[in-house]
């Protein structure tokens, strides 16, 4: 830790079920090598525990901490206090956009999870174990050609993100359709009618926003890039198939 102090003003978005939203304000010396994380936890253990936020890992595995930092989408235990605000600046917090606010920071991302599970519902990869519990090295001849997206920890950052998400509740989103990409359409219609729609791959305007918010490094703008590119292919072998 650094031995220098800072003084910031942690600006929280608050908002309780029957209450209208709105900010509240903290005055706290931290150190500028704290994550974000660490600034909130102890305004919820010494300033004010009726702030509601989500946590668990603390190193960026299990998603649980996103938020928006100073308006950008960024896992909280993992952002350097340094990096997003300044001595005697605000620091302010919000929860994740197009998920319906529980109270706080707190979202309901069940609707991510729900669609998450539409896509590895169809899902025929053979290697379903983590590669720690089942190394490339022991996989069949006919498995080594699948490209698993291991990476994704559903955090709902870059649906935060995604200018798409805010035009339609029924957008599949980015994680979702990079998951679909990992799997593949081929020889799956109903994946491939499920992501060849409206709300789909060409609900996606190229804005590259989850890209760039991404903690996992996933890319899901060039997967479904791709993925559309998988969608052309399997439409056009349908037409020579019914010529």
């Amino acid at each position: 830790m650094s031995e220098t102090k800072w003084n910031i003003t942690l600006r929280i978005y608050r908002q309780k079920e029957g209450e209208v939203p709105h900010y509240d304000e903290y005055r706290m010396e931290v150190e500028p090598d704290e994550y974000v994380l660490d600034a909130v936890e102890r305004v919820w253990a010494f300033r004010d525990r009726t702030v509601c936020f989500r946590h668990a890992c603390h190193h960026s595995t299990c998603g649980a901490c996103g938020m928006r930092i100073n308006g950008v989408e960024k896992l909280s235990c993992i952002t350097y206090i340094r990096d997003v605000t300044a001595d005697g600046a605000v620091l302010k917090i919000e929860p994740l956009r197009n998920f319906p606010v529980v109270s706080d920071l707190v979202v309901d991302m069940g609707s991510l999870y729900a669609r998450m599970e539409s896509v590895h519902a169809q899902s025929v990869l053979p290697v379903p174990q983590a590669e720690i519990e089942n190394p490339p090295g022991q996989w069949d001849a006919e498995d080594e050609g699948y490209l698993r997206l291991v990476d994704c920890i559903e955090c709902g950052l870059c649906i935060s993100a995604c200018p798409s998400a805010a035009t339609s509740s029924g957008y599949l989103g980015p994680a979702v359709l990079a998951g679909a990409q990992a799997n593949g359409v081929k020889g799956r219609p109903e994946l491939l009618q499920l992501v060849d729609s409206e709300d789909g791959v060409w609900r996606c305007h190229s804005a590259f926003e989850c890209t760039a918010v991404c903690p996992s490094f996933v890319d899901p703008a060039r997967r479904i890039m791709d993925l559309r590119t998988q969608i052309v292919v399997e439409r056009i072998k349908g037409l020579f198939r019914k010529s």
